[in-house]
């Protein structure tokens, strides 16, 4: 290919690319083109890695994949595929989810230069830690529509990818929706999806239930009896909706097949399981769900402030069931039900449906106000925007292999030109690592303000260490008695689970150390105690102090605020 001809690229680039090994992140749509570009430009020594298989909505973007592959491992197709264009290179290609204990700092050593084409922020905060501690160029990229992006992440040099705040995400991989939902508004699409497919419009990329016709999944399958499924019944179906309708829109047999049948068939699926807390299903007849349902119009509909119980959320979803068998009722011959966050029936429905998942997985459940507010519009994948971007990574390894880090610059596609007529838009300068980064900076260190007397050490452990600072198995110890409040080993510290905070002895001004081997990541965490108000969070990270000043009081002079941050 590109790199054997003499006089493509110049001789030292020509070298350095010969004696290369680089490591692929996904092998999704971003992923493909970028194999797609290495394999053509004469790599000859690849890696590539992605836990999830090919589904139908894939083949409209993921170009190495085709009707055939559906079922089959995306990073070994992708691999297959690839080989076409050169049969020289050698590739080898994972089936594994890359946050795992194969994948640690010395495997990442083996590599010249990482190429993330990943699509969830859990992987991209382990490959980005990772990368800091083996020391080895990163490159970033990611996708939202027409927008893309590409930046290095090197370790001292530039931020890495957890250096500022990241939005709220938009986007999320049909698996996560369906199979492994870890955030609430996983749920809320999913429950956005199954509106649509009972009542509106249906769509491929918009499939609820896990796919039972999928014949390589079988090699996944727990051999539990009890959770496997036929491989025929009623999931065997022309269409959700017609399903439905036959079965009179029945909340009892709807709900089995989503919340009962379709989590145990997940269940199945061993390899999905083996990181991840596996979900518990539900049956409509369950004590949970009957055991404090109302009659009529219950109140706490109309309480959107209030956090709904799982029976309380039982009882909307066969309220909102019956209203919306009776709209359908009134359609005409082929017309459908649109889903309208300011319609009443079907936003309840979706607060319902998506706070019922969310106890499944062991997601935390929110009002409906709060899901409402969630409740957005999906972005699409573009396959030019995925080229595009995928070239740019492409052109910025050739850099890094050259050392010519300085030209390394950040670079931004837009759908519309700047006033400088430009669609691709780099920075003018390297962005510098955040000395305040509680990952990459030289002591990490973060002020967390929270309610002691109200947060257990569980939640403590699973909504702050592991939720947003992204850590995965954490050992805890306060620094001043070295006493151990959250242990990596099983069972060690289960008895501290329920207790609060303070009752642990964590209270203002107290210094915890956090210690998450399986990242090779340590972190000093401050306490600042605050009293909040029921509806208000319990915690807030603070990375600078001037941040934790109490906005409703001033400061007097600056010893002051020198003695109080001392």
């Amino acid at each position: 290919m590109a790199a054997s001809i003499n006089g493509v690229f110049p001789t030292n680039l020509q070298e350095k690319m010969k004696n290369s090994k680089l490591l692929v992140v996904g092998a999704g749509g971003i992923g493909c083109e970028i194999l797609k570009n290495l394999v053509l430009s004469g790599f000859p020594d690849i890696e590539i890695i992605d836990l999830d298989r090919i589904e139908l909505s894939n083949l409209n973007r993921q170009f190495l994949f085709h009707r055939e592959h559906i079922g089959k491992s995306k990073a070994r197709v992708a691999r297959e595929s690839a080989l076409q264009f050169n049969p020289d290179v050698k590739i080898k290609a994972y089936h594994d989810n890359i946050i795992g204990t194969d994948y640690g700092v010395n495997f990442f050593k083996n590599f010249n230069v990482v190429l993330n084409a990943l699509d969830n922020r859990a992987a991209r905060n382990y490959v980005n830690r990772t990368c800091l501690n083996a020391d080895v160029p990163l490159i970033e990229c990611g996708t939202a529509g027409y927008n893309g992006q590409v930046e290095l992440i090197k370790k001292g040099l530039t931020q890495c990818y957890e250096c500022t705040p990241k939005a709220t995400q938009k986007s999320f991989p049909g698996c996560t929706i369906r199979n492994t939902p870890s955030e609430l508004i996983h749920c809320i699409v999913w429950a956005k999806h199954l509106f649509n497919q009972l009542f509106g419009k249906t769509v491929d990329d918009e499939d609820i239930s896990p796919d039972l016709a999928d014949p390589e999944a079988q090699e996944e399958f727990c051999d539990d009896e009890d959770l496997k499924l036929p491989q025929s019944g009623n999931v065997a179906r022309v269409n959700t909706c017609q399903w439905a309708k036959d079965n009179n829109y029945d909340a009892g047999i709807l709900f089995n097949k989503f919340f009962n049948d379709d989590i145990k068939y997940l269940l199945s699926m061993s390899n999905l399981w083996k990181t991840r807390k596996p979900p518990r299903s539900i049956q409509w007849n369950s004590v949970l769900l009957n055991q404090d349902k109302a009659n009529g119009e219950p109140q706490f509909k109309r309480q959107y402030h209030k956090i709904w119980s799982l029976a309380e959320c039982a009882a909307v979803y066969e309220d909102c069931l019956k209203n919306l068998r009776m709209k359908m009722e009134k359609l005409n011959e082929g017309d459908f039900l649109v889903w309208d966050k300011d319609d009443q029936t079907a936003m309840d429905f979706v607060a319902a449906c998506a706070n019922m998942r969310a106890y499944i997985f062991g997601i935390i459940r929110k009002s409906r106000f709060e899901v409402k507010s969630m409740a957005g519009n999906i972005i699409p994948a573009i396959a030019t925007t995925n080229a595009i971007t995928a070239g740019i990574v492409v052109l910025q390894t050739f850099k890094v292999l050259l050392n010519d880090f300085d030209k390394c610059k950040s670079v931004y596609m837009r759908l519309r030109q700047n006033p400088r007529q430009q669609l691709l838009v780099p920075e003018k300068f390297l962005s510098f690592p955040n000395p305040n980064c509680y990952v990459c900076a030289a002591e990490p260190a973060i002020h967390l303000r929270i309610d002691t007397k109200r947060m257990r050490i569980k939640e403590f452990r699973d909504e702050v260490l592991k939720k947003t600072l992204n850590m995965i198995n954490p050992d805890v110890i306060i620094v001043s008695k070295g006493v151990i409040v959250i242990s990596s080993e099983e069972d060690e510290t289960e008895c501290n689970e329920e207790k609060f905070m303070n009752e642990m002895d964590i209270v203002d001004g107290i210094v915890l150390k956090c210690d998450d081997f399986f990242q090779n990541y340590e972190l000093s965490i401050i306490i600042v105690h605050i009293d909040t108000e029921r509806e208000c969070p319990l915690f807030e990270v603070i990375a600078t102090k001037d941040q934790l000043k109490p906005k409703q009081k001033k400061v007097r002079n600056k010893r002051e605020s020198r003695r109080k941050f001392k």
